[in-house]
């Protein structure tokens, strides 16, 4: 790496002035993309179509889903709004997606023998297929992260012309450890040996065992995650390279400010927080946490693979894609920043008057969600079935109870990360004509940010327009009444109450 020639990696060197551009090593590439389906992927298939107008095809790898065949979810993937800027200025470029029909989980990928020469002429991979789900048992979670990134390696072997590979994986594969510089750690125990443990062992007995060889792991997900990267780093032979993102959240710009498409962990948070029916969690709100918007994690993948082609700095370098060491943001200050913008902007949706605050306390945490949580829930079903209607919020407030739950150890740990690697990255890629195009480290204001997500998860995920903020206020002030009458009823019972026992 750099460090060993004894230059600062931090540091643009002056012989980069005249090294290839972003967009010129990708002219003329061939790309695979893992994962093109889900949040980071569109958003880098997106990326690269519209900034990297050289690229000759880019191959997805897809599989059947929800009863819908390869075919039909390449056309459903052609019309997502993360393509509308594309679709709108560069229509032609969207014929550069060619589906490949296979599954990370299957034998040889599922890929077909013809396929499999098509793909000899891939330049550059990103692997950033997965399973995210915390909650995913161990038996899958091995079969999809590691078994499934130690398939697509032995692909990789067979592209000759194949100059990077990036691996997405997560900056919580180290969860454990409290610092966490950009290198590959022992992982805690031979990944092969789990996964031969997953393919022989029924799915009961590996469900008995599962929480002895999970560890100091707080879920599947991140040790599952810390067996790939070794993986990833015992093939010497292929250019890899590893990403680390911390939590990703919505785009601070592209493919447009505030893009989100799903509601997993903080946006399924936000978004709850914003319509009032989230109102407690438990977290220690002086801790840093460490979220990084997607279209910054995209930038960092697709300078990693133009780096590992042009400066080759050595075997497999690590990025942690993190925000803490630069920008850091504390979950007190975004518990107020979610709140001040859910009464800004209000979404037409919302259910009671947003109100949130963290504790440290379990059983102040236990008692707000009966009361505020579960008690509204279970009097709202009430009224639904006097309607006729299905009753649904208790089971929608057990549901969110359980995703809460397994961001709690998120919550209430925090990390220092390394970050000398992902500085240089970008360092060197602004010494190049085209470096700014792949912005990364800029000082955003964490405000504005914030109001940019909400406006994003009202836009893209509850489909409310801004055509509708006005009635949303109205209702909001509504609300807002309805709040403080409550408050002041319970004041009052409970003033009775007390009064009453003391006699």
């Amino acid at each position: 790496m750099d460090r060993q020639n004894g230059n600062d990696p931090t540091m643009p060197n002056l012989n980069d002035v005249n090294m290839e551009s972003v967009s010129d090593f990708y002219q003329g590439s061939v790309v695979m993309v893992t994962g093109g389906t889900g949040f980071v992927g569109k958003a880098l298939l997106e990326k690269l179509l519209r900034s990297c107008p050289g690229i000759e095809t880019i191959y997805v790898l897809m599989r059947p889903k929800r009863g819908l065949t390869v075919e039909q979810r390449y056309k459903e993937l052609l019309k997502h709004q993360v393509f509308d800027r594309i679709r709108a200025r560069w229509p032609e470029r969207l014929s550069k997606l060619t589906p490949i029909a296979g599954d990370v989980s299957a034998p040889a990928l599922g890929v077909s023998p013809e396929q499999r020469q098509q793909l000899a002429d891939v330049t550059v991979l990103f692997h950033s297929a997965a399973t995210v789900r915390f909650t995913e048992p161990l038996h899958t979670a091995a079969a999809l992260n590691v078994q499934g990134t130690a398939t697509l390696l032995e692909l990789a072997a067979d592209m000759p012309l194949l100059k990077a590979l990036v691996y997405v994986s997560t900056a919580y594969s180290n969860a454990p450890r409290a610092h966490i510089e950009e290198r590959v750690y022992p992982p805690p125990y031979d990944p092969d040996g789990l996964i031969r443990c997953a393919k022989m062992l029924p799915q009961e007995t590996m469900t008995v065992i599962a929480e002895t060889l999970q560890g100091d792991h707080p879920n599947p997900y991140t040790l599952t995650k810390s067996l790939a990267e070794s993986i990833v780093y015992s093939h010497s032979e292929l250019p890899v390279c590893i990403i680390r993102p911390s939590i990703v959240t919505a785009a601070m710009q592209e493919p447009f400010p505030g893009w989100i498409d799903n509601v997993y962990g903080v946006t399924g948070i936000i978004m709850e927080m914003s319509r009032g029916t989230y109102r407690s969690g438990f977290c220690k709100e002086r801790y840093v946490m460490d979220i990084v918007p997607v279209d910054l994690v995209v930038n960092s993948c697709i300078l990693a693979a133009w780096r590992q082609g042009v400066k080759k700095p050595g075997r497999c370098p690590v990025y942690n894609v993190t925000s803490g060491s630069i920008n850091p943001l504390r979950w007190g200050e975004f518990s107020k920043l979610c709140i001040k913008w859910s009464r800004e902007n209000p979404t037409k949706y919302v259910m009671w008057y947003p109100n949130f605050s963290f504790t440290q306390s379990r059983f102040m945490n236990t008692f707000w969600e009966v009361s505020c949580h579960f008690l509204p829930a279970f009097l709202y079903d009430i009224l639904l079935r006097a309607q006729g209607r299905k009753a649904i919020m208790m089971k929608l407030a057990r549901r969110f109870k359980m995703a809460a739950a397994t961001g709690e150890y998120f919550a209430n740990h925090e990390w220092q990360f390394g970050i000398s690697e992902v500085s240089a990255l970008h360092s060197e890629a602004e010494a190049t004509m085209d470096g700014g195009n792949f912005p990364n480290w800029p000082v955003f204001d964490w405000d504005e940010y914030m109001g940019t997500y909400m406006m994003g998860i009202r836009r893209f995920i509850l489909k409310d327009s801004a055509e509708s903020l006005p009635q949303a206020r109205r209702k909001l002030a509504r609300l807002y009444w309805f709040h403080r009458l409550f408050q002041v009823a319970t004041g009052y019972y409970m003033f009775k109450f007390v009064a009453g026992r003391m006699r």
